[in-house]
């Protein structure tokens, strides 16, 4: 399961968006301006409880502002072992 937590006038999370959309991955946008709730389960990913927009988890691991080769490869990972 792929989450991205972000805002939509994030032009980063609207590049992760992009992203996930071209290459048709299912994914849950979660909008941490306008859900409290998702701000939340964001903050509780740090330590510092910052909300560190825009941070993607797949599975259980997380990644913030990952590089397109990095996503990839998390991605692959969570495809290998379903």
């Amino acid at each position: 399961m792929i989450k991205l937590f972000g805002t939509e006038n994030c032009h980063k999370t609207q590049y992760y968006k992009t992203f996930l959309k071209t290459r048709n991955l299912d994914y849950e946008f979660l909008d941490v301006k306008k859900n409290k709730i998702f701000a939340e389960e964001l903050r509780n990913l740090y330590e510092n409880r910052k909300l560190n927009f825009p941070t993607i988890t797949i599975n259980d691991k997380k990644l913030r502002n990952p590089s397109d080769k990095d996503l990839l490869k998390w991605i692959d990972k969570a495809d290998n072992g379903k």
